[in-house]
């Protein structure tokens, strides 16, 4: 299992293949349209995250010591960061989400490419990941 600065850093050398922030937002689409869908009984309001523009739902789920998550957006851009974000936690002990620097969001130029609602889901979204691992803790 790699660490997440290991994941982290292979997203950052993912983005430095695109030249502008137009190609790397494509790109998040694209990891939007991939993203597994969860199963509509996840769509509960208590996985639902609080203070995003866009409905989006995150579930987790404890196995050996580490987390695992699920999540679902009604908007693709949303589900693509999402995305990168369940990529770098999956599988991570709580300990391990909480002590993360997240350095990957500003080396790809992530927020300061979002429009502020946006930016504000992104938090919202690293918050409640936050608090799972917080909830989780051993």
């Amino acid at each position: 299992m790699k660490t997440i600065k290991e994941i982290e850093e292979s997203i950052v050398e993912e983005f430095s293949l695109f030249s502008d922030w137009m190609e790397k937002y494509e790109y998040l689409i694209e990891l939007g349209k991939e993203m597994p869908l969860i199963d509509e009984k996840e769509k509960t309001e208590g996985n639902l995250i609080k203070g995003c523009q866009s409905r989006v739902w995150l579930s987790c789920e404890k196995r050996d010591g580490a987390l695992f998550f699920r999540a679902d957006s009604d908007a693709i851009i949303t589900k693509g960061m999402i995305s990168l974000l369940l990529r770098v936690f999956n599988g991570q002990r709580p300990e391990d989400i909480l002590s993360a620097e997240l350095g990957f969001i500003d080396a790809i130029s992530l927020r300061e490419n979002l429009s502020p609602t946006r930016a504000n889901g992104l938090v919202s979204m690293i918050d409640k990941i936050r608090n799972y691992a917080d909830a989780n803790r051993s």
